[in-house]
């Protein structure tokens, strides 16, 4: 079944007020996509803070929105005429997004934190980093795929309504793409950074962002 697949803009990262790492994007979607999420562009990311995050994770509770690790080119989405059943026809994990994947597994484990469910985007970049990280059975959803229409929030509100409602004791981990982060954040994550979040009071809140985890080196 081909698909709509979500444009992604990993070129490009806030620190401060300054643009880091451009690049140009091949596709005209892909440069439509990235110009409309950049023109929406909420306050500045917050720079990654790991001991914050890692310690929020080790209370129980909070929910890890990460995004799927490396995926060359990564920027401009998938390849024309993708199909979402057939990973060989999308854009997909190289070995170092797969190292980054257990790399970042490895990190959740040797530091204790407890993780009792695993939700991915269904495309496979984002299925094969859940996997690899070997931290709980994944389950996919839709939630974790952005809205591509410029008024749709379906997707939005069921993510938002994942996150309020998490209790935990452990962890909720959410493996999803660039745009889908800054859908609910307002910033766009670098591939394999992981956003640690407080769930918000109130059905369909979301969350309050606590830590941003460096992707695996």
């Amino acid at each position: 079944m081909a698909s709509a697949g979500p444009v992604e803009c990993s070129g490009m990262r806030t620190r401060g007020r300054q643009w880091e790492g451009s690049r140009p994007w091949k596709r005209a979607g892909g440069v439509a996509a990235c110009a409309l999420a950049l023109s929406l562009l909420g306050p500045p990311a917050l720079a990654a803070d790991d001991s914050r995050g890692w310690t929020a994770l080790l209370e129980g509770g909070h929910v890890a929105l990460i995004r799927h690790g490396n995926a060359p080119p990564g920027y401009g989405g998938d390849p024309p005429g993708f199909k979402i059943d057939d990973c060989k026809t999308q854009r997909n994990l190289d070995e170092l997004g797969r190292q980054q994947a257990r790399a970042l597994g490895d990190a959740f484990r040797s530091r204790g934190v407890r993780v009792e469910r695993v939700l991915s985007s269904p495309w496979c970049r984002c299925l094969e980093t859940a996997r690899l990280m070997a931290v709980g059975s994944v389950e996919s959803t839709w939630a974790l795929v952005p809205d591509m229409a410029p008024a749709a929030t379906v997707r939005l509100t069921e993510l938002k309504q994942l996150v309020s409602g998490w209790r935990g004791p452990g962890t909720l981990v959410l493996v999803t793409h660039a745009l889908t982060v800054r859908a609910l954040l307002g910033f766009l994550p670098l591939q394999g950074e992981t956003a640690v979040l407080k769930p918000r009071s109130g059905d369909g809140a979301g969350g309050d962002l606590v830590g941003l985890i460096a992707a695996p080196e």
